[in-house]
């Protein structure tokens, strides 16, 4: 039987973004769940928000230091105590049914270290929306389901490395194998598939199940959207798949290590910021956004076809 869900809520950013997604984890349909927020701002007024909601299974800390977006996720990950846990993002939202549609995925798929419900795009507002990226992501890489269903292995590694169709904040992680693992330090913008793929590696399974329970915010003033508006997000990119594709060969996996080494769908995303970039007449920016997306200075050894 699956005990108390952990949610843990590392916060940086919109004081009131994150309230409501507090609100929406008080308004779950399934109450057994513990709420921990690592606060690493300091916004004040924010602790006292807290303290007032008078609700024993919600804790509020907030960081002496800022720790950043990875230093912040691995606490959040040191802090977690069920045996399953979520990361929701400060900006997204939990439907009423979310840990009730979690707690019957695992129940229904225990042996999973990854559970992805389904989830819907809303926008800055609140409206549920669409973009380029998500529809490529569902058309293209996404698993056509009509019910639950088990990934793993290579053809999982290597459609993931393809493009990446999760929503990193809505996924349900069992919690030893993530705390055995935890966020690489080195990385801030795709942290969230080298955890993944290092659990594929590793033979662990991930749980497809389409029920509707979490709504992603995709907005401009997001930490992803800021960095690669700058091109960092893809420098980073470029050195994270080229290191999978050397690991992914060591594993004996040459399907996922060719499709690391194309990266095809992160380097589309790269072309399609150009505009944007040459608008604000961002040179350097545009120089970094072309190298990345044409293939230019990819130093890697040849290890197979």
């Amino acid at each position: 039987m699956v005990g108390t869900i952990d949610i843990m809520l590392p916060h940086y950013g919109d004081t009131a973004l994150m309230q409501l997604a507090v609100r929406s984890v008080l308004a779950q349909t399934d109450p057994d769940w513990r709420l921990t927020v690592v606060d690493d701002g300091q916004e004040e007024g924010v602790p006292q928000w807290f303290a007032a909601l008078g609700d024993d299974r919600v804790r509020y800390q907030r960081n002496e230091r800022n720790l950043g977006i990875t230093g912040n996720f691995r606490k959040c990950v040191e802090l977690v105590e069920a045996e399953y846990f979520t990361m929701l993002g400060s900006d997204d939202l939990l439907l009423p049914n979310y840990v009730a549609t979690l707690r019957a995925a695992i129940t229904a798929r225990p042996k999973a270290a990854m559970y992805q419900p389904g989830v819907q795009v809303i926008d800055e507002n609140g409206a549920v929306c669409s973009s380029l990226v998500d529809e490529v992501k569902r058309r293209l890489y996404a698993p056509r389901t009509d019910g639950r269903r088990t990934l793993s292995g290579e053809d999982l590694a290597a459609n993931l490395l393809a493009g990446n169709w999760l929503y990193f904040p809505s996924i349900a992680w069992r919690s030893d194998i993530v705390k055995e693992v935890n966020f690489r330090e080195d990385l801030s913008v795709i942290q969230d598939l080298a955890l993944v793929v290092e659990l594929i590696r590793r033979g662990e399974e991930l749980v497809v199940d389409p029920a509707v329970c979490f709504q992603y915010r995709r907005h401009s003033g997001s930490l992803s959207a800021s960095e690669a508006g700058t091109g960092k997000r893809f420098a980073e990119a470029r050195r994270f798949f080229l290191e999978t594709a050397e690991t992914m060969q060591a594993q004996g996996w040459p399907k996922a290590a060719r499709a690391a080494r194309r990266h095809l769908s992160m380097r589309l995303h790269a072309l399609t910021m150009v505009p944007g970039a040459l608008r604000k007449r961002q040179t350097s920016t545009v120089r970094t956004l072309l190298s990345y997306a044409l293939g230019k200075n990819q130093h890697s050894t040849p290890t197979g076809p």
